[in-house]
């Protein structure tokens, strides 16, 4: 079954915009395959960097890919090829030249590290970038009931969601970390311990939304929080982890400083935990906290471009999950139930006070929409994600 992507669109636009598209997400969320897809409707070549022969092919990449100059070139994990960005600056200059200025590169990246840094260097102005998230609760409100119990289980990355039963999806997931372990964590990082990474990546699961405390961390692991704070910026750069930073509000109260973490996919929070299905889930006691990173997760998926998004906290106790402030200005102030009949603290009124939202939610496990205040609606995940979608 092939789910079609809602960032399809986008790619193509961005083509019609640059000569160069970079699309940017972690392995096996679907990269290729949209590529792919996008390659059906023109002349284009696709070629795997993590294939030899492919690579071969680059040896001289400046001749290569000046005879395919009218075709539009797709090159996957460019990790593999950083010193290719050279020689792409010098192409995409020579091509304006001859009026060929947009959609001649599709570059596809599983990490942020070597291609934000070698593309910033090389390809200013002559690159877009976009973001490609596991599937979200929109591109799966067709397969889903209101509750959206199956894509918060397994995640969004395709195999795990698409699997034919909880069993496959949760062996796929294990799989997934143990890949990211053995194979594509050493081609980004220095030399890690394995076997100190997964037990980080674990405790992390375990404290899905808490504030990051290198030192605890480091304690536990026996290492430096120098050392932790480096492996969590590995994580966070490989798109697995996000480290969501406190609000700064004009205000004279005190305010937390400290990033809360979350992994970010709950399928992969979830088989870290060795948790298979939503019997499990509904007893462990990372429900609530799995529930808010997949909120999180999913309305920043569809969000504008250009939203920056954070939580509040005083030191006093007034507190919001998460904050969103739109590209036009506006602030969004989102509190996440896990329940049926969500209930609001006073620090939630107290925060409301402070930041002054435009809008304010409660995303809960229902679907209904009614309001708790006259300023606060109790809204499900998918009707909120598709306002903050059309909001674009």
């Amino acid at each position: 079954m092939m789910i079609k992507r809602t960032i399809y669109e986008k790619v193509l636009r961005a083509l019609t915009r640059q000569a160069a598209v970079a699309l940017i997400g972690p392995r096996q969320v679907g990269k290729t395959t949209l590529a792919l897809d996008i390659a059906k409707s023109r002349k284009a070549i696709y070629l795997d960097l993590e294939a030899s022969e492919d690579r071969k092919k680059l040896e001289n990449p400046s001749l290569f890919l000046t005879k395919n100059e009218d075709w539009l070139v797709i090159l996957d994990e460019i990790h593999r090829m950083p010193e290719l960005f050279q020689a792409l600056r010098g192409l995409i200059d020579q091509g304006r030249r001859k009026g060929l200025r947009t959609g001649r590169f599709l570059i596809l990246g599983s990490a942020s590290i070597d291609l934000l840094r070698q593309s910033g260097e090389t390809l200013a102005g002559r690159i877009e970038y976009i973001d490609m998230d596991p599937l979200n609760i929109l591109e799966t409100s067709s397969e889903e009931e209101s509750y959206p119990a199956k894509l918060w289980v397994r995640g969004g990355f395709p195999d795990s969601y698409l699997a034919a039963n909880d069993e496959d999806s949760y062996a796929y997931r294990r799989n997934f970390i143990r890949t990211y372990l053995e194979r594509d964590v050493p081609q980004f990082g220095p030399r890690i311990p394995e076997e100190t990474l997964e037990r980080l990546w674990i405790m992390l699961a375990h404290s899905q939304g808490q504030f990051l405390n290198a030192s605890r961390l480091a304690g536990s692991l026996s290492i430096s929080a120098p050392t932790v704070s480096s492996y969590i910026d590995l994580l966070a750069d490989l798109l697995l982890v996000r480290r969501l930073r406190p609000f700064h509000a004009n205000t004279k109260k005190r305010l937390v400083k400290s990033r809360r973490v979350y992994v970010r996919d709950s399928g992969i929070t979830h088989a870290l935990l060795g948790i298979a299905d939503y019997n499990q889930l509904s007893g462990h006691p990372v429900f609530g906290a799995s529930w808010e990173g997949f909120v999180i997760e999913n309305l920043l998926s569809v969000a504008p471009d250009r939203t920056t998004a954070s939580f509040y906290r005083t030191s006093a106790g007034a507190e919001i999950d998460l904050v969103l402030e739109l590209p036009g200005g506006e602030i969004w102030a989102i509190e996440i139930k896990s329940g049926l009949s969500p209930n609001l603290e006073k620090g939630f009124y107290y925060a409301i006070e402070d930041i002054k939202p435009n809008h304010s939610f409660v995303v809960y496990a229902g679907s209904d929409r009614y309001p708790i205040t006259k300023e606060t609606d109790a809204i499900g995940l998918t009707e909120l994600a598709q306002t903050l979608k059309d909001k674009k």
